[in-house]
């Protein structure tokens, strides 16, 4: 079935404990990393949406409870000379994960046929060839054994101007409105134009997106973390790994604790 953006406009409120719901997912996608770093799998969450849509609110508490050596945040911006100087793709292949990591990146190399598309950045020919250069890339890292969870944080322009208006009113938070900002919102019909084409072209079976209605801040962040880790658990076991026997008998002969037999 097509994606349609105006299926996640509901904005409805969170309908249950938003604080205890939160901490028990923050809990559980704890012990998911964790199966991670001990069977040495690895993934990407890969995180588009408009402006001022709750990316980073949303990213720092999918992070709240993991160990920074095992996780990367990568925010994705312009490309540099050197990245323009390559294939669109180059700048990517570096960001992604290791064996025990999971690797964020908060907008992504959807960019070709969204930001690049819209503002002209590239020509009609490249962001067109740009769909099946996506598919390929991302069906060779699920070939190598790395998962890719795409969201779309998907509000209404009614409800991005809200919350333009509360950062320009809090002179703390100012600083995250630019000129882009203003510049992407009046090309609001051009950007919709182009998610229509990426939803169409890139929702495939080995890396389908997920729209998640961000009009309300608290279900957003509950529905998109509830997401990542039914995703991130399908890839992984969850059942404790065996002990290693060589630390077993060190923990033995140190520590007075039965050895492993």
């Amino acid at each position: 079935m097509a994606i349609d953006l105006a299926d996640f406009e509901a904005g409805a409120k969170y309908d249950g404990d938003y604080d205890d719901d939160l901490a028990e997912l923050q809990e559980r996608l704890g012990q998911i990393q964790a199966a991670y770093i001990a069977n040495r799998k690895r993934a990407v969450i890969a995180v588009e949406g408009w402006d001022a849509a709750g990316k980073g609110g949303m990213i720092r508490r999918l992070t709240g409870r993991w160990d920074p050596r095992f996780f990367q945040v990568w925010p994705i911006g312009a490309p540099t000379k050197e990245a323009k100087a390559r294939h669109f793709l180059w700048r990517f292949w570096n960001k992604l994960p290791g064996n025990k990591e999971i690797n964020i990146f908060d907008r992504t190399w959807y960019g070709r046929v969204l930001v690049e598309r819209v503002e002209g950045y590239c020509s009609e020919v490249e962001w067109r060839r740009g769909y099946d250069e996506i598919n390929e890339f991302e069906a060779q890292q699920r070939d190598s054994g790395t998962p890719i969870i795409k969201l779309f944080l998907h509000v209404t322009q009614e409800e991005q101007d809200e919350r333009f208006r509360k950062r320009l009113d809090n002179p703390w938070k100012r600083w995250k409105l630019t000129a882009d900002d203003f510049r992407n919102r009046e090309k609001r019909e051009p950007y919709l134009e182009a998610l229509r084409d990426m939803f169409a072209r890139t929702d495939t079976r080995w890396a389908p997106w997920t729209v998640v209605d961000a009009n309300n801040k608290k279900t957003a962040r509950i529905t998109a973390l509830t997401h990542i880790a039914e995703q991130l658990s399908a890839h992984v076991s969850m059942e404790p790994p065996e002990a290693d026997p060589e630390i077993m008998d060190l923990a033995a002969s140190h520590l007075g604790t039965p050895g492993k037999d």
